[in-house]
């Protein structure tokens, strides 16, 4: 997965409008992931840039308030720290309608599908419908990968103005996963303007080898891109232009159908 640059913006100060404390408390469970899901403390301290005591005390509250568990040594997240990302969900119209329209397009077009948001320098996925398991990468809610190399990431900086998204190319680091990555600015910058001009976007074998997705965008009542919604295949069964002539007219029936469904939750609101 692509890394990412430090940004040369100076880093908020505490202050009235800034609890440094509680920033902390975000980078102690940041620090946890699928390849570090059980931590020591010096563990812990190093991946969130802070002392020991620092994040001593801070494990010990989320343990108090039952988002850690230790056994003594090693720290871990419960269950209950998904209460905040349903709480996102939740709080949004747009995953409660998208649901039935991702399964029916699964079923559809008998690919997995999913949606995304930008977020910072990657895409997350919000939501996902599985039929097959198509990439070496276990995705899930929450899961996060580049913006540049992917369908949904290309469809989401499409609705971002040209300096916008030459600002966040600038910042990134654009490996190239595969032989067919593209990670000049010119070539992306070109890409992500058909994207905005069709309406969509076609990512042939960029992120990984025999991997082709389709995204469409998610928009909002005021015509804005506020998610994007995909569908992947493997090349070896079905070919990009097969899946463009096949799949892509079910795809954007179901972004509109969401987009519809997402202003008319708006309206009744």
């Amino acid at each position: 997965m692509a890394t990412t640059k430090t940004s040369s913006k100076e880093a908020p100060k505490p202050g009235d409008s800034y609890v440094q404390s509680f920033a902390r408390g975000l980078e102690v469970i940041r620090s946890f992931s699928a390849q570090t899901s059980e931590q020591t403390l010096s563990e812990v301290a190093a991946r969130s840039g802070l002392t020991r005591a620092g994040a001593r005390r801070i494990l010990l509250t989320l343990q108090t308030l039952g988002y850690v568990h230790s056994d003594g040594k090693l720290f871990r997240l419960t269950p209950r720290i998904l209460d905040l990302g349903f709480a996102y969900l939740s709080s949004l119209p747009i995953w409660n309608v998208a649901e039935p329209v991702m399964e029916q397009l699964a079923e559809r077009v008998k690919e997995s599908c999913s949606v995304a948001v930008l977020e910072g320098h990657d895409i997350v996925y919000v939501m996902r419908v599985h039929t097959h398991k198509i990439m070496s990468l276990n995705l899930g809610v929450g899961s996060r990968l580049p913006t540049y190399c992917t369908s949904m990431g290309r469809v989401l900086l499409a609705g971002l103005s040209d300096a916008q998204v030459k600002q966040h190319l600038s910042e990134i680091d654009r490996q190239a996963f595969t032989r067919h990555t593209v990670t000049d600015v010119t070539g992306l910058m070109k890409r992500v303007r058909e994207v905005r001009e069709q309406g969509w976007c076609l990512v042939d074998q960029e992120l990984e080898e025999g991997l082709i997705s389709m995204a469409a965008p998610v928009t909002n009542p005021a015509g804005e891109t506020v998610a994007a919604l995909n569908i992947s295949g493997q090349a070896n069964r079905t070919s990009a232009k097969v899946m463009q002539q096949t799949m892509l007219p079910a795809l954007r029936e179901a972004a509109l159908r969401i987009s519809q469904l997402l202003a008319a939750g708006g309206r009744r609101g």
